[in-house]
């Protein structure tokens, strides 16, 4: 199976998004498992394995083949146990209430294993709802005989993606790469408006910080995908290329993180004032070249085309930085000014080498060009997500302080009460659809569930009219393609947009339902009631044993600092060639990820009860100082890249080891900074760039002791940015905490 791939013409005439190609993959599944069983059992047979191969279809996402097969035949398993579950007790309507509490509050349950599990945790709620749109009362040979079609089914459809995993893999890394470009290049784009001075009266859409967090959170979702597709592939053709253009990807966000340092103190006088805004003008152009090179990198690889190097363009503006570096030292300034001019320029040129680098990678080799390093693949796969299903993730969550657990249970109790409410409404000839609306919309956080609840509603209404237009065309006649079409379409957009999964589960759920009672019509008036109910009740239940943010801040918070603390102490030491970067590459993604997850809690609570909502502002400051001293470690640790060969060593390492002795107990700390309480070694770094000396040793110092200064003066701003993010996480702690209840005055027995 090594090496292959689909047709060339294939890949370049679909030009899909991933989402695109798995959706289309999926319904093809579908399709092939119907007319295999087709001839075997007839259409019945067929019908109910390609319930089956929905149940294992779910948890086929674009993953690398091993954790493709893992995953769906563990869906095919889940599915098919549920199934026949339910199918054992629909003749009882009150046991098969008590069977759907244990099947909900165990898919639910699954999602402590993360978001890996988010698919397979819909599995059984999926099957339950299959299993209750079939006639009640099956005997003993007729379970048996329609499980074993649903097996066949699923165990079909899972060869099939076993397959079709790695016939697509080439493409599908090709084209995580691709979205790990463009969402870099979005970032470098808003990193270049943020730089620009706002047109007086203008007001931004959005503030710098929340389109930094909005691209930024796009961007470590995509990382990891490209990470878990190709780091495990590095043996394949052209996977080699492709991860050291990613590590390259990684290294210019850290770059682009530096670059935004020391603006605010770029001031080279009045007499100069317009050579600083051509200088402010000329860094912003670099992002936004850099940005459309990216852009046009990611273009290439989603079409199939070579990545041509523009050595021509990265020389050019690496030549308009020196122009505008030169010309701004002509001018006078201060050393300090010129210190920092020369430093903003370095930056700008170390993006460019980046740029180059990753060029270079996905260029087509040239002769005498010497092979590209092979990174240590036992290093890599440490940066892979997790897999398996272990139970001491689940054991954890065993406590009634468990958000998993909480939704669980809601999750229960929801949907044996949709169950129980749709037999007695006027309605019942689908009581299905109002535990599947229940099912879709209710989620572990409001945030969420209330944007399914406004989706599943309009999605319904939207999906409704389609299926009257097709019945109205009479082309409904094709109902058995629509309703693979129309799975495919849900499949792909459910994690993408919900809308249009929402309007394609309509119309796969009326087609369905035509299907199997063609003389019944296509029930829209119920399904549109029966989704209405469901999401209203879905709603009400998001406030049963609420999981609200503020009771997640403190472990956040922590996990947020510690991870600094962690990528602070890899930081802080003298660069050496035999020293491995792992730890510090670990550290590094941690606390992108801890960040990320903190961002994700101030978005969340935004719809919270307002006696229970975190105090917004206070949130941000928080993620500023996050975003301050993250910036500023990964400025030293440029500094001590680029600069120890020029460093004494001894007095540098005196100075790393004092600093870090600062950090570790700020970062760490139980209790930090009380409000208002000034952070100390303020002075001397209000105006930091008094302290910077020329590169040159014009003021009669040598290199290493101007280096020094410079040195110190980033230690001294990043024990600064410690501080202030340490009083942050005070203020927000004390902001957050609810109030204690009041004592009883009753005096004791």
């Amino acid at each position: 199976m090594r090496g292959m791939q689909l047709p060339r013409w294939l890949l370049a005439g679909l030009r899909l998004p991933t989402y695109g190609l798995n959706g289309i993959s999926v319904s093809l599944g579908l399709a092939l498992v119907q007319l295999l069983v087709w001839p075997i059992g007839g259409a019945s047979a067929a019908f109910v394995a390609a319930s089956g191969a929905i149940y294992a279809s779910l948890a086929d996402t674009p993953l690398a083949p091993d954790r493709t097969r893992y995953r769906v035949f563990t869906a095919a398993l889940v599915g098919t146990c549920c199934s026949a579950l339910v199918l054992a007790v629909a003749a009882h309507p009150v046991l098969l209430a008590l069977t759907i509490t244990p099947i909900a509050a165990a898919s639910c349950m699954a999602l402590a294993w993360g978001p890996r599990a988010g698919a397979v945790s819909f599995v059984g709620i999926l099957a339950l709802v299959f299993s209750l749109a079939l006639p009640p009362g099956m005997g003993l040979l007729a379970l048996a005989k329609h499980s074993g079609w649903t097996l066949l089914g699923a165990l079909l459809y899972l060869a099939w993606a076993s397959l079709a995993s790695r016939l697509l893999q080439p493409r599908l890394r090709t084209l995580a790469l691709a979205g790990t470009l463009e969402t870099l290049a979005a970032l470098l784009q808003s990193r270049s408006r943020l730089l620009r001075p706002a047109e007086p009266g203008a007001l931004p859409a959005q503030s710098p910080l929340q389109e930094w967090l909005a691209h930024q959170a796009v961007l470590d979702e995509r990382l990891q995908a490209a990470r878990d597709l190709l780091f495990p592939a590095l043996d394949r053709p052209g996977a080699l290329a492709q991860t050291q253009a990613l590590l390259q990807v990684i290294e210019l966000r850290d770059t682009l993180l530096v670059s935004e340092l020391d603006l605010e103190s770029l001031d080279l006088g009045p007499q100069a004032a317009a050579r600083a805004t051509a200088l402010r003008e000329t860094l912003c152009g670099t992002m936004e070249q850099i940005a459309m090179q990216l852009a046009r990198i990611a273009l290439a690889l989603q079409f199939g085309e070579p990545v041509i190097t523009t050595p021509g363009t990265v020389a050019d503006l690496r030549g308009q930085l020196q122009a505008q570096q030169k010309a701004a030292l002509d001018d006078g300034v201060s050393p300090a000014q010129q210190q920092l001019v020369n430093a903003l320029v370095m930056r700008g040129e170390h993006m460019l080498n980046d740029l180059a680098r990753l060029q270079a990678a996905l260029a087509a080799p040239q002769p005498n060009q010497p092979p590209l390093p092979v990174p240590d693949r036992e290093e890599l796969l440490l940066f892979v997500s997790a897999e398996g299903w272990p139970l001491a993730a689940l054991k954890s969550q065993w406590h009634l302080a468990s958000p998993v657990l909480r939704h669980a249970l809601r999750c229960a109790v929801a949907l044996t009460s949709a169950y129980v409410l749709a037999l007695w409404l006027p309605w019942a000839s689908h009581p299905h659809w109002l535990v599947l609306s229940v099912a879709v919309v209710l989620r572990g956080n409001l945030e969420q569930t209330l944007a399914r609840r406004d989706a599943r509603m309009a999605g319904t209404l939207i999906g409704c009219l389609v299926v009257m237009l097709l019945a109205a065309l009479h082309v409904t006649a094709l109902s058995g393609l629509l309703f693979l079409l129309a799975a495919g379409v849900a499949h792909a957009f459910v994690n993408r947009r919900y809308l249009v999964t929402a309007i394609a589960a309509t119309v796969m759920a009326l087609l369905q339902a035509h299907l199997a009672q063609p003389e019944a019509g296509f029930g829209v008036a119920e399904r549109l009631a029966d989704t209405v109910l469901g999401a209203l009740l879905a709603w009400g239940f998001s406030f049963v044993l609420p999981w609200w943010e503020h009771r997640s801040l403190a472990l956040q918070t922590g996990r947020v600092r510690i991870g600094l603390a962690r990528l602070a102490e890899q930081v802080l030491r003298w660069p050496l060639p035999v020293r491995p970067e792992l730890p510090l590459k670990l550290a590094r993604r941690e606390v992108y990820d801890s960040i990320g997850a903190l961002a994700g809690m101030a978005q969340r609570t935004g719809v919270e009860p307002r006696a229970v909502r975190l105090p917004i502002h206070t949130l941000a400051t928080l993620l500023v100082q996050c975003h301050v001293l993250l910036a500023q470690l990964a400025a030293l640790r440029r500094l001590l890249i680029y600069r120890h060969p020029q460093m004494n060593q001894a007095a540098t390492e005196a100075a790393l080891t004092r600093c870090a002795a600062h950090l570790a107990p700020l970062l760490t700390a139980t209790a930090g900074l009380l409000p208002g309480e000034l952070p100390r070694k303020t002075a001397g770094i209000d105006l930091p760039t008094a302290q910077l000396p020329s590169p040159t040793g014009s003021d009669g110092d040598s290199e290493s002791a101007h280096l020094m200064r410079w040195l110190q003066r980033r230690l001294d701003l990043i024990e600064l940015a410690a501080q202030r993010l340490t009083a942050a996480a005070e203020v927000l702690k004390a902001a957050a905490m609810p109030p204690e209840p009041a004592k009883s005055a009753m005096p004791g027995p």
